[in-house]
């Protein structure tokens, strides 16, 4: 699906300030809210500009939207994972001040101050040894989440009852004077935020938000034949939701380190083996280094420089794609650089025989006979 550049659909630059993003969603929520605005698609509109705003307005998805674009936020399916994870608690002052601009008081901010919401995603970008990409791995990361807070499990404080003063309903009218005469606007509850509920005791742990920053060492288990750019979902290990939210995935973002004798295509792996001219001429049995260990490869005689030899099944066995590839073997015939006399005496007795038998000659002849 294509999606519109978040920058865009905000009308900013992508230097602009966070001040500047939040003024520009400011007005275009007050233009395209559906309890507001009479627009042609406004629903869809506003919806556009929340996810903007929900990624742009945090730093780090900022940055990952700005490094990765879409594709940072797409789930390991393929699809775009859409609002889950995102938090748009940010959001709820702005959407306050548009409904107490158009006399409705704060009641859709109170609604969302009291709904259950999911946990957001975390990205983890881990880089490994190539060995460790094509045999699997076991490895040990540090990570800060959110987490729920282990002393009143994530409800923000102990003994809940319901809030004396909204009773309930997470909001409170009060009647305003004007110029233009009396009327009632609702404002969130400030007794208890909009929640609807009070506690006898506040947890100080969390300071009533449910959730506490925490280090965190996971392992994670690297599966067979990951490559560059590669994602692993580990469900779950995100950050803690709120009001009964589930907590949001963690993504493990992999780098391969390239190696200094194979080289990876896919799960296909080449390497270059070199051969002298008498093994390329006689043909002879050659170790070959292969991931999984040595194994024997015949060569052919008369084989030429830079042929390509296939070993079937000696690539990489990948889980992430449950294939496995093959490794192809480039010859390289080595000319030597210091003889002896008696091999320069045996390459000159080759040289007085008929070695130009091969079509390349001949053309090369018929060209200097012109």
């Amino acid at each position: 699906m294509n999606k519109k550049d978040y920058y865009e659909v905000l009308g900013v630059s992508k230097t602009a300030s966070q001040d500047e993003i939040k003024s520009a969603f400011r007005k275009l929520a007050k233009k395209y809210h559906p309890d507001v605005s009479k627009e042609e698609n406004a629903a869809e509109k506003f919806k556009e500009c929340q996810e903007a705003y929900a990624v742009l307005s945090d730093e780090n998805k900022r940055k990952q939207y700005d490094q990765y674009g879409h594709s940072a936020f797409t789930n390991s399916q393929g699809g775009f994972s859409g609002f889950d994870g995102f938090d748009f608690g940010s959001m709820d002052d702005i959407f306050g001040d548009i409904f107490r601009n158009f006399g409705f008081g704060s009641s859709s901010s109170s609604r969302s101050r009291s709904r259950r919401q999911d946990g957001s995603d975390l990205l983890y970008r881990m880089t490994i040894s190539f060995e460790e990409a094509v045999n699997g791995s076991k490895r040990d990361i540090k990570i800060e989440v959110e987490d729920e807070c282990p002393d009143c499990h994530g409800q923000g404080g102990f003994n809940s009852h319901t809030c004396s003063e909204c009773k309930g309903s997470g909001t409170v009218t009060r009647q305003q004077s004007t110029i233009f005469g009396s009327f009632l606007s609702k404002t969130t509850c400030p007794h208890c935020n909009g929640t609807g509920t009070s506690f006898e005791r506040v947890c100080t742990s969390c300071r009533g938000k449910g959730t506490v920053k925490q280090n965190k060492t996971l392992t994670v288990t690297i599966p067979k034949g990951v490559d560059t750019g590669n994602r692993l979902r580990l469900a779950g290990k995100g950050e803690a939701g709120t009001n009964g939210g589930l907590p949001g995935d963690l993504y493990i973002e992999f780098t391969v380190k390239e190696d200094d004798f194979y080289q990876r295509d896919g799960n296909d792996i080449y390497i270059v083996v070199p051969l002298t001219i008498t093994e390329a001429v006689l043909g002879c049995k050659k170790m070959i280094p292969t991931v999984y260990g040595n194994v024997e490869l015949s060569i052919p005689e008369g084989t030429k420089n830079s042929s390509k030899l296939r070993l079937k099944g000696k690539g990489i066995d990948s889980e992430v794609n449950n294939k496995k590839g093959d490794m192809y073997v480039i010859i390289d015939v080595v000319i030597p650089s210091k003889l002896s006399r008696k091999q320069k005496e045996l390459f000159k007795e080759l040289s007085e025989t008929d070695l130009d038998d091969d079509s390349k000659f001949t053309k090369y002849n018929k060209r200097l006979k012109r």
